[in-house]
């Protein structure tokens, strides 16, 4: 039973590693521009780093245009159901 707490351990400190030196490029790679000494290399660092982190938030245009036509196709079909139960069942 010890052996396998030991064996337990051992795989849990080398995932940690794994992760900790795994996500230190990624971290780099967004604070690079604070260490640009000359000022315009820097706010074009900047720059890009905003350029590429809009690119990312924004969502990609879809050219399935269909999908709207068609809820608003669908939308149209249900008021003209809901219009003619109503005429139907007045009196109900």
């Amino acid at each position: 039973m010890f052996a396998w707490g030991k064996t337990a351990l051992k795989f849990m400190l080398s995932a940690m590693l794994a992760l900790m030196f795994g996500a230190a490029p990624a971290l780099a790679a967004v604070e690079q521009c604070r260490f640009i000494q000359s000022k315009p290399d820097r706010e074009a660092c900047y720059q890009r780093q905003e350029a590429e982190l809009a690119a990312k938030r924004k969502p990609e245009k879809t050219s399935d245009t269909t999908a709207m036509e068609q809820l608003k196709q669908m939308r149209q079909d249900d008021d003209a159901v809901y219009q003619s139960l109503r005429s139907i069942c007045r009196g109900c």
